[in-house]
């Protein structure tokens, strides 16, 4: 039920932590975590539960290990395989790392409903279970996330 969703775990745990070997760390906790509580699951998609086990294990862990702004290294967002120019290649790096910085200046809540949106295409609702926020939370959380990226991308979002 949960093994299909190990990239996004680790994705959102990436995104959360920071780090790829804390992100790597949190995931194997947290499906340690669902093994012990599997008996407790009563739901049709394993999803929304695994990721809901990650979010609750990265905040855990932040919280006994940093409290610090979190910086992602490198590695999310790639430049397409197409062979553009250097100086296209340039100006996609520069938007990559204005778009990885921007997300990560968001509040905490802010970037994990967009990651939970937009790179893992998340329902509102799945994202309200995985959170605990209403769902009316979740739908201002990603309009608030969205304009603050857009004003942070000087209006090119």
């Amino acid at each position: 039920m949960v093994v299909p969703h190990l990239a996004a775990a680790y994705n959102l745990a990436r995104w959360l932590t920071g780090n790829d070997h804390d992100a790597e760390d949190v995931v194997q906790e947290s499906y340690l975590r669902a093994l012990r509580s599997f008996d407790g699951f009563h739901g049709a998609d394993g999803r929304p539960w695994i990721l809901a086990i990650v979010r609750n294990a990265c905040y855990t862990w932040l919280q006994q290990n940093r409290r610090k702004p979190l910086a992602l290294e490198d590695a999310m967002l790639e430049v397409p395989d197409t062979k553009p120019n250097p100086e296209a290649l340039h100006l996609a790096d520069i938007d990559q790392k204005s778009l990885r910085r921007a997300i990560e200046d968001l509040p905490e809540e802010f970037r994990e409903a967009i990651i939970l949106r937009e790179l893992e295409g998340l329902s509102y609702k799945e994202i309200g279970a995985i959170t605990g926020a209403p769902i009316g939370t979740v739908m201002s959380r990603l309009a608030r996330a969205r304009n603050r990226l857009e004003q942070a991308l000087g209006g090119a979002a």
